[in-house]
This record gives C-alpha cells, sequence and structure tokens, in this order.
C-alpha cells in the first residue's frame, strides 16, 4: 500500500515526565500547550514510556516525539478503483504500543491491522477482516506479548481480537465463548477508550441500542456481562469510555452526542469490579463526553473528562464537578499527574493541570 510521510515542525515545549509527587491538591485550572495543529480529526492515541505518542486519523497514523519534538504523519493513498471494490475506510480509530511496534487499525471493512516497527518503521498488515458489519473501536496491549482489540458484532456478539505473539497473528474469538449481544447494541469509536485492564482483568463497554459492561477475569479466556444505568435504547446513546483505577474501581461515562448538555444518566462509578454501577452527579455536572480518565497517583479520587464541549475535572470521586475549558477534545491520555496529552479536531495538546 503506498502512503505519504508528511514532516511538521514542532508546535509546543517539552513535556514533563512522569517523576512528579503525587497530587495534594484540587485542580481549578488547566493550561492548554498546543503541539500539532493540522486538518486532520484524532480520535485514538496511545502514548509509549511517557514520550512518543502514537495516533490514529481520519487519513492515516502518525507519532510525534515529545524528547526530540519529531513529528511524523503518514497519509494512505488510496485509489478509487481500490475505494469503491473494496469500500476501504481509512479512518484510523483504534491504536497501541507494545514494547517493540506501534499498532493501527482501521474501521470499515476490510478492517486492516498495521504494525509499525518503532526502529526500522517497517509496517506490515498483520490482520484483515472483511465483512459488511466489521467496525473496530479500541485496541490495548497488556503486555509486550498480549493484547486485545474490539469492535461491533458481525454476528451476536462483540468482536474481538486476540494477539499472544506480539502482534504478529491476531484470532477472534468464537460468538461460542462470548455472551450474547442484545439488538442494537455496539461501541462508539469515539476515543480509542471502550477498553480498560488492570492486571490480567479486562473490561469492554458497549453503547446504543444496549449500553453493558464485558468482564474478563483472565485476558480474554473467559467472559461476564454486567448491566449499566447509563442511558441506552437509541444508536446515540449509552457508553462512550470506560477506564479503571484498580481492579476494583471504574468509571463509565458518555450519554448522547446528539444531546450533549443532558447529565442525566451518562456517568457511573463502580467500587466492585464492574458487577454493579452507580449512577454520580445526576442532573448537574458535565453531558456527554467520549473519553474519561483516572489522574495517576490521586487514589481514584481525581477524574478528568473530556469531549467536543470542553474539558471537565473531579476532585472528589466524580460526585462533584467543574468545567477548567470549553476547548474541544475527543480522547487523552495522561503521562504524568498533572499532565496529559488530548487529541481531537485538527490538533493535539499538553493538558497541564494545576
Amino acid at each position: 500500500m503506498k502512503y505519504t510521510i508528511i514532516f511538521i515542525l514542532v508546535l509546543g515545549s517539552m513535556c514533563c515526565t512522569s517523576q512528579e509527587n503525587n497530587n495534594i491538591h484540587d485542580f481549578t485550572r488547566v493550561k492548554i500547550d498546543m503541539i500539532l495543529e493540522d486538518s486532520i480529526s484524532i480520535r485514538a492515541l496511545d502514548i509509549y514510556n511517557d514520550t512518543l505518542i502514537g495516533f490514529g486519523y481520519n487519513k492515516g497514523y502518525g507519532f510525534i516525539n515529545l524528547k526530540t519534538n519529531y513529528h511524523e504523519l503518514i497519509e494512505f493513498e488510496i485509489s478509487e478503483k481500490t475505494k469503491n471494490e473494496n469500500n476501504w475506510i481509512t479512518e484510523q480509530r483504534a491504536v497501541g504500543f507494545n514494547n517493540s511496534s506501534f499498532f493501527s487499525l482501521g474501521i470499515g471493512s476490510p478492517a486492516r491491522m498495521r504494525k509499525i516497527d518503532l526502529i526500522t518503521k517497517e509496517e506490515k498488515i498483520v490482520y484483515t477482516e472483511t465483512h459488511d458489519k466489521v467496525f473496530y473501536d479500541a485496541m490495548l496491549f497488556w503486555n509486550e506479548n498480549e493484547g486485545i482489540a474490539m469492535g461491533d458484532p458481525t454476528e451476536d456478539c462483540l468482536s474481538i481480537i486476540i494477539t499472544k505473539d506480539g502482534g504478529e497473528n491476531w484470532t477472534k474469538i468464537s460468538c461460542n465463548d462470548l455472551p450474547k449481544t442484545e439488538e442494537g447494541e455496539a461501541a462508539f469509536a469515539a476515543s480509542n477508550g471502550n477498553i480498560s485492564s488492570v492486571g490480567d482483568n479486562t473490561w469492554i463497554l458497549s453503547g446504543g441500542m444496549k449500553s453493558r459492561v464485558f468482564y474478563s477475569p483472565d485476558r480474554g479466556e473467559h467472559w461476564e456481562v454486567y448491566n449499566t444505568p447509563l442511558i441506552q435504547g437509541t444508536s446515540t446513546t449509552g457508553g462512550y469510555a470506560i477506564h479503571f483505577y484498580d481492579k476494583d474501581n471504574g468509571v463509565i461515562f458518555g450519554g448522547d452526542y446528539t444531546n450533549p448538555t443532558k447529565n442525566l444518566q451518562n456517568k457511573a462509578i463502580t467500587v466492585n469490579g464492574g458487577k454493579t454501577w452507580s449512577l454520580i452527579t445526576q442532573d448537574n455536572g458535565p453531558g456527554y463526553k467520549s473519553s474519561v480518565r483516572y489522574i495517576p497517583n490521586s487514589n481514584g479520587q481525581k477524574l478528568v473528562a473530556i469531549g467536543f464541549t470542553g474539558i471537565s475535572v473531579s476532585n472528589d470521586f466524580g460526585k462533584n464537578w467543574v468545567e477548567l475549558s470549553k476547548e474541544g477534545f475527543y480522547t487523552l491520555r495522561f503521562i504524568s499527574n498533572t499532565t496529559a496529552i488530548a487529541a481531537g479536531k485538527g490538533r493535539i495538546a499538553r493538558l497541564i493541570f494545576d
């Protein structure tokens, strides 16, 4: 597959490292430093060793090295013949690192998983799936060898693929080994945030007509499913992002992106590993958000939620929220106790919380 490499001059300053002290105060402000501004849309990112950003965008994937300020965009060139014959979509919305490679997976059919060597930059396709319903939403790696990606159902279960050899080969789990999905239950490729893991424990969040949490205690070998109290019942409602602070404490966030100010039944927490969920901040705090993360080393007390409507923080386990900015982003990952990388329409930024 042909591609074009575009080099972009740095915009922004050097990043912080992850060696900062634990948070000791409530966050009330955020400083936004732009790293990249371009006519692209980014909904998926991952960070390697707190310094290398890998991201998927609407025409390919890219990298930003926060130490050297080196930027690289790789844009796919697709002929009209290929596009029409294969119905191929370039949008990359699931990405992840292991210790030696970066992986990027596109939505639409045929779904293609690319593996990019971090040293040689050699790219190869390690998984392909063709189906009129194929649509992958998120990815993560448990360790150097084992990883998982999830997507919408092509049959009567979620699409879940697993690698155990460093991403060289991926295997789709049979629906015989997964809980059945319900009519209209799928997931949202809004932030590469539908999967979370702590140790061997893995959680996947669905949305749409039904919004539930799928749980595996053993890296995808066995699965259970739990109900959530989030708004659901239409194709645009439900959970959009999930994150666990430890094996017991987690948060789910979403709503309805077509009604982003509605803040009922759009956020919930668990204290028992996802078995049950309790709504928080009803009719108060932020409405729809596409990404939520616990702030590192905050004992699960501090949360940040972002979306195209802005950036909000909670300093008390989600009970109360403060809007810090109306600047819109789709996804974020923390690189320290006070610093995160966020991406969205046309930009990547460093968010510094204070």
